[in-house]
């Protein structure tokens, strides 16, 4: 069995030694160093090219943040944010370092008196591995030039106007989201919904950062309140995203789909279901199979369905189980996809 070797980056010594213990124990990890710093994390990335790094944000002479920033220049490495602070301000400088080329984010173990901690090991050992694989390149590479693009799909003149969006991402989402929302004008016609997986208590901070580096408006979706164009709503925790028959955010507590709630699936079948041939729905970069069965809704009812191609992807996860049960109409680059909605929602 291959053993994915790892990196842990934290000034507190408590949490080396909980992270330790946690991918210690499990099978599959060996620790092959600690940073007690950014500056320390850097060195040690270069000298012991671990498989993955796990990165605290809040540390002395250099932060997690730039720590990232620099790795992903020096040494490329998959590196996953383990990070203690869910206050607004500090998860959008988790945010930051997701657009710098984090993978994915985490809150910190306390240990194993805490009462989830179990179920909070398991998902940094899941992730963690994941992570590992993934194949990550410099900063200023990861995404295609313009000259490599190919031509947009050409709407139907017969079609009729899409009249929503819906978009669900995951691991890589952040960063892949500022991206495509950032190409839309702060007057786009039609609302947004929007599904990203991530760790409950990091959402408010990362529609807030969301919100501060695109054009258009972001904000946490309230139940039954009235879609308007021109807006992002980003599913809260807790409860499933989706929409009425009168054009208003309806939430459902209905148990999770595949682990998630909210998911991309419960989305995109409520879009179907209230806007038919005018939705659009968006499977973007993330693990997992979710939003597979709404996005055949969306494609039976004759609305128009976009995957992320695998080259601009972090991880092709969702989007290659969408494309390989033929419920995608379009796979696109990363810098393709919002032109398109521009041309489907005729703002052109």
């Amino acid at each position: 069995m291959k053993m994915h070797t790892v990196l842990v980056v934290d000034d507190s010594p408590t949490a080396r030694e909980v992270l330790r213990s946690i991918l210690s124990e499990a099978v599959g990890f060996k620790i092959v160093g600690f940073a007690n710093d950014g500056r320390e994390a850097i060195e040690k990335a270069k000298a012991l090219r671990p498989d993955v790094i796990t990165m605290d944000i809040n540390m002395p002479v250099m932060n997690g943040l730039e720590a990232t920033q620099e790795i992903m220049i020096e040494a490329p490495t998959p590196i996953v944010i383990v990070s203690a602070s869910t206050r607004v301000q500090e998860v959008e400088a988790s945010m930051e370092a997701l657009n710098a080329g984090a993978l994915a984010i985490l809150p910190k173990p306390t240990g194993p008196h805490s009462p989830n901690h179990a179920a909070l090991a398991k998902e940094i050992v899941a992730t963690v591995k994941a992570m590992a694989d993934v194949l990550v390149i410099g900063r200023r590479r990861r995404f295609p030039p313009p000259c490599q693009t190919t031509d947009l799909p050409k709407p139907s003149a017969s079609r009729a106007r899409i009249q929503i969006i819906s978009i669900l991402s995951s691991t890589g989402g952040p960063p892949a989201l500022a991206k495509l929302l950032g190409q839309l004008p702060a007057d786009f016609p039609v609302p947004i919904l929007l599904v990203q997986h991530m760790v409950s208590s990091f959402i408010p901070g990362f529609a807030r950062w969301l919100d501060s580096v695109v054009p258009i408006q972001v904000k946490l979706a309230r139940d039954l309140e009235m879609m308007e164009s021109s807006c992002v709503y980003v599913g809260a925790a807790g409860h499933h995203l989706g929409v009425s028959s009168t054009s208003r955010i309806r939430f459902s507590d209905a148990p999770a789909i595949g682990g998630f709630q909210p998911s991309g699936t419960h989305l995109f079948a409520t879009v179907a279901e209230q806007f038919g041939p005018a939705a659009a729905g968006v499977i973007m970069t993330g693990m997992g199979r979710d939003g597979l069965t709404g996005l055949q809704r969306i494609h039976a009812a004759g609305g128009i369905t976009i995957a992320q191609d695998e080259a601009t992807s972090v991880v092709f996860g969702m989007a290659r189980v969408a494309i390989e049960h033929q419920a995608i109409r379009s796979v696109l680059p990363l810098e393709e996809i919002a032109p398109h909605l521009i041309q489907l929602t005729g703002n052109r």
